[in-house]
């Protein structure tokens, strides 16, 4: 129960109270004064609900493009650590408690870098995760030290390089979202239509019964509004706001790897 209670909470906000509270206003304006119109029902779905929708079909496929890339990346830097304690011929070495700490080291600034509120957070992270990636390409070529075979060394090489890989598809995600202009677009209907349909809204008054007269007001607010707000959840999947955010659980995997 709490759990679905804090999942509308996510939804319905103080944006759709306030739509809300302007689309009554507006249509209890236009029908004191005797402004009505009918306007078509269409509108609503060609104009908001289509791109809206849309949006969030968008959002939704950039975050299961950011699981997959990130399961690949948390994929690869786990075989590193089993490679660094399973491939050495002479056990008598540091390499699995080296790796196991740097890849802790990597998620966490993983982590953090996909958190970030602007670009310039993400840009002054860049570069101490490339160090991260060459710091550990470094560790790989010690395995020679300890009997680990050229053809497998040159695997581990693969698994880094997949990493990087998965971590620029992850930075392109985060970075490039859905269209600006399609969300600035949706987001001015949203806004302003419930309001703008007043005349209309003020139309239909005498086809309910007494007391009911706002109850389309009320609807049009809240389902747009929270389609609105269903979008701002996925657009960035990494922030850990929404309910369907990846979560990256960087402590919580090095503890895993024994």
């Amino acid at each position: 129960m709490l759990k679905i209670i804090k999942s509308f909470r996510l939804i319905i906000n103080y944006k759709t109270y306030i739509i809300t509270a302007l689309a009554l206003l507006s249509s209890f304006t236009c029908y004191h004064f005797g402004l009505v119109a009918k306007f078509p029902d269409m509108l609503v779905g060609v104009a908001i609900v289509f791109p809206v929708v849309f949006s969030i079909g968008s959002a939704y496929t950039r975050r299961e493009t950011a699981l997959q890339r990130f399961s690949d990346f948390k994929g690869h830097a786990i075989a590193i650590y089993y490679a660094s304690r399973d491939w050495t011929t002479n056990k008598d070495n540091t390499l699995s408690a080296q790796a196991r700490e740097q890849v802790r080291d990597i998620l966490i600034n993983l982590k953090v870098m996909l958190k970030a509120n602007s670009n310039d957070e993400w840009d002054a992270k860049e570069k101490s995760m490339y160090d991260m990636f060459s710091k550990l390409s470094h560790l790989t070529m010690e395995f020679r030290n300890f009997g680990v075979q050229s053809g497998e060394i040159s695997r581990v090489s693969q698994y880094i390089s997949k990493m990087i890989i998965a971590f620029d598809n992850m930075r392109i995600v985060y970075r490039y979202r859905t269209p600006i202009t399609l969300r600035a677009y949706s987001k001015v209907f949203i806004y302003t239509f419930p309001i703008i349909y007043g005349p209309y809204f003020a139309s239909t008054f005498h086809d309910f019964s007494a007391q009911l007269e706002y109850v389309m007001p009320v609807l049009y607010s809240f389902i747009l509004v929270s389609l609105d707000n269903i979008q701002d959840q996925l657009e960035n999947p990494f922030d850990e706001v929404g309910e369907d955010d990846i979560i990256i659980e960087a402590e919580e995997t090095a503890k895993l790897l024994d």
